[in-house]
C-alpha cells in the first residue's frame, strides 16, 4: 500500500480471554483500505478468534476494535465472512441459493428484486453450484458446502472479505478457480485470509500476519513454512531463526 492509503479496521491493544486462558494477548494493528492480508500460525493460536473479533461477533475481553470511512470512525463495515466450514450446520433446510441470498438480504428468495436475483444467479456461476441451487446443505458435499458458503460471502460486493480457511474441502480443479476468483475481488475490497497454504497467495498479498495468541507481522516475502516466518527480528516465539 501506498503511503497516503486509509485504514479500514484498527485493533487497539485487543485480548479475549475465556476464563483463566488468553486466547488473543494484547494485539494492536491497522489493516489499510486495499489490503490483502494472509493470517498464518499454529492451530488452537488465536486466529479464527481474532478474526471473529475483527468482525465484532466476538467481543474482546479488553481493547477496542474501530471501523473507518477516510478520516472519519464509522459504526459498521460491509463486510463477507467465509467461516470454517466445521461452524456450519449442514442440517439445517436452507437451499444452496437460499444461502447465497442471505449474503444480500435476510428475506425470502421471492420478496427480491428482479436486480437482486439476477445478482443470484451471477453469484451462483461465480462459484460453480447454478446446477445445484436447489439442493440443500445436507446434499452438498464438503468442497460444494464451502463455495455455497463463499458465494454468500461475495455477493454483497463488500468493503472487507474475511476468508477463514477457504480452500478447505475444495477439489484441485476448483482451488485455482478460487484463486482467480479471489484475485478479481482483492480490486475492489480489501482481503483477510486465513490460511495455512500461502505457497499461491502470497504473490497476491501485501501483509503477512502470524497469529499465536500474539500478533507478529512478518515483513519478508519468502516463507519455510506457514507458521514461521524468514526474518531476523523474528522473535523466538515464533519459532527457530532461519536465513538465507
Amino acid at each position: 500500500m501506498s503511503a497516503t492509503a486509509s485504514k479500514i479496521i484498527e485493533l487497539q491493544d485487543v485480548s479475549k480471554v475465556y476464563g483463566q486462558l488468553a486466547v488473543v494477548s494484547h494485539v494492536s494493528v491497522t489493516v489499510d483500505r486495499g489490503d490483502f492480508v494472509i493470517v498464518t500460525g499454529p492451530n488452537g493460536g488465536g486466529k479464527t478468534t481474532l478474526m471473529r473479533m475483527m468482525l465484532r461477533l466476538v467481543a474482546p475481553t479488553s481493547g477496542r476494535v474501530v471501523y473507518y470511512d477516510g478520516d472519519s470512525q464509522v459504526p459498521h463495515l460491509r463486510f463477507g465472512y467465509l467461516p470454517q466450514k466445521n461452524m456450519i450446520d449442514s442440517r439445517f433446510p436452507v437451499t444452496v441459493e437460499e444461502v447465497v441470498a442471505s449474503g444480500l438480504k435476510m428475506r425470502p428468495l421471492h420478496r427480491l428484486t428482479a436486480a437482486e436475483r439476477a445478482l443470484v444467479v451471477e453469484t451462483l456461476d461465480q462459484v460453480g453450484l447454478q446446477q445445484l441451487r436447489r439442493h440443500t446443505l445436507g446434499e452438498l458435499s464438503g468442497g460444494q458446502l464451502q463455495r455455497a458458503l463463499l458465494g454468500r460471502a461475495i455477493i454483497g460486493r463488500p468493503d472487507v472479505l474475511v476468508l477463514d480457511e477457504p480452500l478447505s474441502y475444495l477439489d484441485q480443479h476448483y482451488e485455482q478457480r478460487l484463486y482467480q476468483l479471489i484475485a478479481q475481488l482483492s480490486r475492489h475490497a480489501t482481503i483477510i485470509m486465513v490460511s495455512h497454504d500461502v505457497s499461491v497467495v502470497s504473490a497476491m498479498a501485501n501483509r503477512h500476519f502470524i497469529v499465536e495468541r500474539t500478533l507478529h507481522e512478518c515483513q519478508c516475502h519468502h516463507h519455510m513454512l506457514a507458521t514461521r516466518c524468514i526474518d531476523a527480528d523474528l522473535p523466538a516465539a515464533f519459532g527457530p531463526k532461519t536465513t538465507e
